[in-house]
């Protein structure tokens, strides 16, 4: 298949490319005016409102996963735009070029989060639970509905991202450093729950999506089957690892050092299942978290 590409370079992208090759499909990148394109790649400007239709033309499938790091540093109100922006903005403009087009894709795959449900305790959310409050889960409303965009046009599936655990970025690369220091604990109350999934069922969901016509319309969770606390996520790694984890974290800290961020990313409660992978038939690489980990950090058992 052809297959094109946004947000390549970043830590979902980064995976499922070589992926995509591997697998036999031709790639193409669509990356931002401040990149020197290379081969196999095309330049947007989601921010100048500006992509040449004709650079869409031919392809059997769109990923979009480009976006702005919701954890990259404190939110400000410059930065919760800038975060608003990079992922509405960018989806309504690559939607609507769609209808444009002479010849285009059969699907579009837009990344989405499980931040649209908010902070829901221990409550057992699936894609037919209601949409929480809050930035996040505002945010994600709107990501949705501008990929929802392209409707007319392609089948539009809409991946809700749980935690990615990969050892190239993302939550689990920042914890090594202080768990393998010997420093790593429970966050907050560590009763919360975090839906995890790891860096190779990401990319394996991505496949199963561009493939798999029964993903038609509506969200689709992309977390393993079994989701934890954090106190339990905490325990898991600190054993995978063979280090301490009596170190916790207090709320106040991370509130202090992070402002709102804490309370939105790390010590908000979300216990989602995927439903609609598991009734499609998608074969989840790792269920449990404890072998995830030992794989990802190449320890036997």
């Amino acid at each position: 298949m052809r297959v094109l590409v946004t947000g390549s370079s970043g830590l979902i992208g980064s995976a499922l490319v070589p992926s995509l090759v591997a697998q036999g499909d031709e790639v193409t990148c669509l990356v931002r005016p401040n990149t020197q394109p290379g081969p196999g790649q095309v330049v947007w400007d989601p921010d100048a409102d500006r992509l040449d239709p004709s650079s869409l033309e031919g392809f059997d499938a769109i990923v979009h996963l480009a976006a702005e790091n919701i954890s990259k540093r404190r939110w400000s109100s410059e930065q919760k735009r800038r975060i608003r922006e990079s992922r509405t903005k960018g989806t309504r403009l690559l939607a609507g070029t769609l209808g444009q087009l002479l010849h285009p894709p059969r699907v579009l795959v837009s990344a989405t989060a499980i931040g649209y449900y908010g902070d829901r305790g221990d409550e057992v959310l699936t894609e037919d639970s209601l949409r929480g409050s809050g930035f996040l889960a505002d945010v994600c409303h709107e990501w949705e509905e501008a990929a929802e965009l392209a409707a007319r046009t392609a089948r539009v599936v809409k991946l809700r991202f749980g935690a990615v655990l990969s050892t190239s970025g993302g939550a689990l690369a920042l914890m090594l450093i202080p768990f393998r220091a010997g420093l790593g604990g429970a966050l907050g109350s560590g009763r919360q729950y975090m839906s995890w999934i790891a860096i190779d069922d990401v990319t394996g969901v991505i496949r199963h999506a561009i493939s798999n016509q029964s993903l038609l319309g509506g969200p689709v969770n992309v977390v393993a089957p079994q989701p934890v606390t954090n106190r339990e996520f905490t325990k898991t790694l600190g054993h995978v690892i063979s280090r301490p984890t009596f170190l916790a974290v207090p709320s106040f800290v991370l509130r202090l050092a992070l402002g709102e961020v804490a309370d939105a990313v790390l010590l908000a409660s979300t216990r989602v299942l995927p439903a609609r992978l598991q009734s499609s038939g998608y074969a989840f690489r790792y269920f449990k978290l404890e072998p995830a980990l030992r794989y990802l950090l190449g320890k036997s058992n």
